[in-house]
């Protein structure tokens, strides 16, 4: 696997996945950033709590690595109940969910990721779960098929989904309470690696912590991950403390560069440049020419890029801005060379 992939796949292997439960607050009060959604469940879980009734139904939407997960255990928690945890593609029957369900106890949280890669035979199932508290369960078939409604104890199922624009809007109907989880200003990053430092027993400078937290694409998951990569760099070619050279070198070394791009964010933005002229381009045209997946380059590597500028999707296809121009020392079409 390459340095790439380590750092910014949205699906952590097993060991990370380990590392990052270590990490994850367990309260409200020690989540980090997302101060707009923090505050709004804190108010939602108060009044659910304070009238004794299960939480509304909660979406939480955004790119990979910003705490979706990490959210739906500190809603549990806060809440004070017991969460189970699945995804939309393991569930592959009808009854897999249907059991699930059966099982919850009141006020307990069934949390769905990838909730937008439910198969839509499963989705149906839970319209009336999540609406009227019941499954609606055929028996036998032909004409002598009847509906029998099973009750269910009133829980609360958190989704979470990169692609809240493939939800269908039936479901997304159902969910009382929506939050889009946002990238990180630099400040909450830098406290996020401050933190997860003193966890992991890691010696760090403000500067390397800055470092870290600048190169980490305003996501907590890449910031844990390149943390311990340079707390292994540090262990290796250092004292063991890390300094901002320290933190310097072992980004060097991992080709990470001030933006927190990588080998495949350059290999995309100068693809787009160098062989479709700056665009536009299909996403398909352009999966094949770097050979990576559609849902890497939409999921992983797209959001980051929209949001700090080097790219444009349009509805003809994917264009290079002229801060990507900029970035690689060329000229922008049409731009006033003395400009750059």
């Amino acid at each position: 696997m390459t340095t790439p992939e380590r750092m910014l796949t949205g699906v952590p292997t097993a060991e990370e996945a380990q590392y990052e439960a270590g990490l994850r607050p367990r309260r409200l009060d020690e989540y980090i950033g997302q101060d707009r959604v923090r505050d709004n469940l804190d108010v939602s879980i108060a009044a659910a709590r304070g009238r004794a009734e299960a939480l509304d139904h909660v979406l939480l939407y955004g790119p990979p690595g910003l705490g979706k997960t990490t959210l739906a255990y500190v809603i549990a928690q806060e809440m004070g109940v017991p969460i189970r945890s699945t995804a939309g593609p393991v569930i592959e029957k009808a009854g897999d969910l249907a059991a699930m369900l059966t099982n919850l106890q009141q006020h307990e949280v069934l949390f769905i990721d990838e909730i937008h890669r439910m198969a839509p035979a499963i989705e149906e199932i839970l319209y009336p779960a999540m609406e009227d508290y019941e499954l609606d369960i055929i028996i036998g078939q032909g004409p002598s098929a009847r509906s029998v409604k099973v009750p269910l104890q009133r829980f609360t199922l958190i989704g979470a989904t990169t692609r809240a624009g493939l939800l269908t809007s039936p479901l997304r109907a159902r969910f009382g309470i929506v939050h889009r989880l946002d990238f990180y200003a630099q400040g909450d990053i830098e406290e996020i690696v401050r933190r997860s430092a003193r966890i992991l027993g890691v010696g760090i400078d403000d500067d390397a912590a800055s470092e870290v937290a600048r190169r980490s694409r305003g996501t907590p998951r890449i910031a844990n991950r390149l943390l311990r990569r340079v707390r292994d760099y540090a262990q290796v070619r250092a004292d063991g403390h890390v300094t901002g050279e320290v933190a310097r070198a072992a980004m060097t070394l991992l080709e990470v560069d001030d933006h927190g791009f990588d080998e495949v964010d350059r290999k995309l933005l100068r693809t787009i440049i160098d062989k479709f002229g700056g665009g536009p381009v299909g996403v398909n045209t352009l999966s094949a020419a770097i050979h990576e997946e559609r849902d890497a380059i939409e999921d992983i590597y797209e959001p980051f890029l929209l949001e700090a500028g080097f790219l444009d999707r349009t509805p003809r296809g994917r264009v290079a801005t002229a801060r990507a121009y900029q970035y690689f020392g060329l000229k922008a079409p049409g731009k006033d060379s003395r400009l750059w």
